[in-house]
């Protein structure tokens, strides 16, 4: 399956930008009359058939539409540190994409080493992953936020279930023994060198239970693939 993904939608008329165009023409080689299947980012799937096809600007009506495509019906948020190796952060939000995040949030703790990173490129790098795995839900990337202030904003998450990953929390508090299939998930993911005590007193004040994630001692991109792996596994 090759998805296109295009905003520019109106009406049964889609039109690809210039890098989607090219990439339809020029490298896949399709022609006017055939047939396309493209996604908005938003949950919907499209099926289309070319009626222009300028290697700048193909343009494409639209046969067959399949609304909340592959969409789940809870949600996973993960808020994480960001890595002093930005690459380890850019792998994990490709990886989580392809297993179903529906939201990332970088966030500033006392550990965290880089506070900064280019949204720019994980925007890009979450388009393709959703791409290559067949889904047509672009999840949303935020700017970065300190652990403080994260938490003094939570109201959006007060329905969710609420987890802090933490390396202290004893084994027989398992994330995959605590969450409860159905429900949307938020799941605070650490620096390297995990979060304060400090950090975790507030995050509990806050209704956030410390869990395990195994008994291995996790890098933060890998914990929060688990994190995934983990609530998308016990809906299924």
């Amino acid at each position: 399956m090759q998805l296109f993904y295009s905003e520019n939608i109106t009406g049964n008329i889609i039109i690809l930008n210039e890098e989607e165009s090219k990439h339809c023409g020029r490298v896949l080689r399709k022609k006017l009359h055939d047939e396309i299947e493209v996604i908005d980012g938003k949950g919907n799937y499209f099926k289309a058939v070319i009626i222009d096809e300028n290697f700048k600007e193909v343009i494409a009506e639209i046969k067959e539409t399949v609304s909340n495509w592959k969409v789940n019906n809870y949600s996973i948020t993960i808020a994480m540190a960001l890595s002093k190796n930005p690459e380890r952060f850019e792998w994990f939000c490709e990886k989580a994409a392809e297993i179903g995040v529906n939201e990332i949030i970088p966030i500033v703790t006392t550990r965290t080493e880089k506070k900064q990173f280019k949204p720019e490129r994980i925007q890009k790098i979450l388009l393709s992953a959703i791409k290559q795995s067949g889904k047509a839900l672009l999840p949303t990337i935020q700017p970065e936020i300190s652990f403080k202030d994260f938490l003094k904003n939570n109201a959006k998450y007060s329905s969710y279930q609420k987890y802090i990953g933490w390396c202290e929390t004893g084994l027989d508090i398992h994330l995959k023994n605590k969450y409860t299939k159905g429900y949307n998930a938020i799941i605070l993911i650490g620096p390297e060198g995990d979060f304060t005590k400090e950090e975790v007193d507030v995050a509990i004040t806050e209704n956030y239970l410390p869990v395990s994630l195994g008994n291995s001692r996790l890098r933060m991109e890998t914990a929060g693939i688990v994190a995934c792996h983990i609530v998308n596994l016990l809906n299924e």
